[in-house]
C-alpha cells in the first residue's frame, strides 16, 4: 500500500496544514471586519429612548408606555423574590443597596433594581464557582501535584475574586465611563459658555451641548440631557446639579456643579466662571498627555527588547551566519 502524500514539515507541523488554517482565520477576520462595519449602530439610540423614558417618569410619575410598565412589574416581582430570600438569609442591608444604587448610577445603569442583583451575585459567585474551583483542587485530582499551599492560595484566591467580581466589573464600568465624560468636558464647557453668552436658559443650554457633543461623546451627552430634563421637571434646580455630580464619580464634574450652584444661588456671571474651569481643565488634559508621553520610552523598553531587537538581529546577522556555515562545510 502507498504511503500517504506529506508536504513539507517545519517544526513537526505540515506546511499546507498550517497555511490552510491560516487562511481560514485570514478569511473569518475579513468576514468579522466587514460585518463590523457594515453594522455601525448610532450610539445614542438606546440612550435618547431611555431619557424619553425618564421625561415621562418626571411627567407623570409612571411610565407613559404599557409594554415598559409591563418589564417594570416583572422586573420588581423578580426583585421582590430576591429580597425575601436575601432578608430571610439576614445579609441584606440598606447601607449596602444604596451603596450599590449610587455604583450602579455611576456606571451608566439608571435601573435601582439591579442594586439587589448586586448583593444576590455576591452571595451567588462564591457558592458557585468558589466551591467548582474547590473540588477541582481538593476533590478531582487534577492539582494532586502542587503543594497544599499552592492550593489553598488558588481556592483562597477564587473565592475572593468570585465575590469581589460585581464590584471589579462596577468600578471597571464606572472609570472607563468617567474617563470618558473628562475627555470631553472643556469642550462641553466651552459650549455652555457661548450657549450663556448667547442668552439661552441654563436648561436650554444643557440640552444644545447634549445634542452637540452627543455623537463624540455619547456618555457625557447622557448626562447634560439628563440633567436639562431634571432643571425643566424638578421643584428645585440645585437638585439637578446635585444629581449629576452624585452621577458622575469625577472631581471635575463635582468643581462644575459647584459652580453653576453658586451662579444661581449668588448670581455671579456664569460664562466668565466657566471659562476660567474650561481653561483648568484644558491644562489638565494637556499634562495628562504629557505625562503619557513621557511614560512611553519605559513603556517601550520591553518589547523593543523582546520583539524588536531580536528580529533586527536576525536580519542583519542571517546572511553572514549563513555565509560562514557555508565557508565551515
Amino acid at each position: 500500500m502507498a504511503p500517504a502524500h506529506t508536504g513539507p514539515m517545519v517544526l513537526g507541523f505540515d506546511v499546507y496544514t498550517v497555511a490552510t488554517l491560516l487562511a481560514g482565520v485570514a478569511a473569518f477576520m475579513v468576514l468579522l471586519a466587514l460585518y463590523a462595519v457594515t453594522t455601525v449602530n448610532d450610539p445614542m439610540t438606546k440612550r435618547v429612548k431611555a431619557l424619553n423614558d425618564r421625561r415621562e417618569q418626571l411627567k407623570a410619575g409612571i411610565t407613559a408606555s404599557t409594554k415598559r410598565r409591563a418589564k417594570l412589574v416583572t422586573k420588581n416581582e423578580t426583585t421582590d423574590r430576591i429580597k425575601t430570600l436575601l432578608s430571610s438569609l439576614k445579609v441584606l442591608q440598606d447601607s449596602q443597596v444604596k451603596a450599590a444604587q449610587v455604583k450602579l448610577m455611576q456606571a451608566g445603569i439608571r435601573s435601582k433594581e439591579y442594586a439587589v442583583a448586586v448583593i444576590f451575585g455576591r452571595l451567588v459567585l462564591p457558592l458557585t464557582w468558589g466551591v467548582l474551583v474547590l473540588y477541582l483542587v481538593y476533590g478531582s485530582g487534577i492539582f494532586a501535584n502542587w503543594t497544599p499551599w499552592k492550593m489553598y492560595a488558588i481556592v483562597a484566591t477564587n473565592f475572593v475574586l468570585s465575590y469581589k467580581a460585581p464590584d471589579l466589573y462596577l468600578d471597571n464600568k464606572i472609570t472607563k465611563r468617567s474617563q470618558a465624560i473628562q475627555k470631553g468636558l472643556p469642550d462641553a464647557l466651552d459650549l455652555l459658555v457661548i450657549c450663556a453668552e448667547a442668552g439661552l436658559t441654563v436648561d436650554a443650554a444643557f440640552n444644545r451641548v447634549a445634542r452637540e457633543l452627543g455623537k463624540a461623546y455619547p456618555e457625557l451627552g447622557d448626562e447634560f440631557t439628563l440633567t436639562a430634563i431634571e432643571l425643566g421637571f424638578l421643584a428645585e434646580r440645585r437638585q439637578a446639579f446635585e444629581n449629576l455630580a452624585s452621577r458622575v464619580k469625577l472631581d471635575a464634574v463635582k468643581g462644575v456643579v459647584t459652580t453653576m450652584v453658586q451662579t444661581e444661588k449668588y448670581g455671579t456671571p456664569l460664562a466668565s466662571a466657566l471659562r476660567v474651569l474650561s481653561a483648568e481643565f484644558r491644562n489638565e488634559r494637556m499634562m495628562r498627555a504629557e505625562e503619557k508621553a513621557a511614560r512611553l520610552p519605559a513603556i517601550m523598553t520591553i518589547p523593543l527588547i523582546l520583539f524588536i531587537l531580536p528580529t533586527l538581529f536576525i536580519v542583519i546577522l542571517g546572511p553572514a551566519a549563513c555565509s560562514i556555515a557555508d565557508a565551515f562545510k
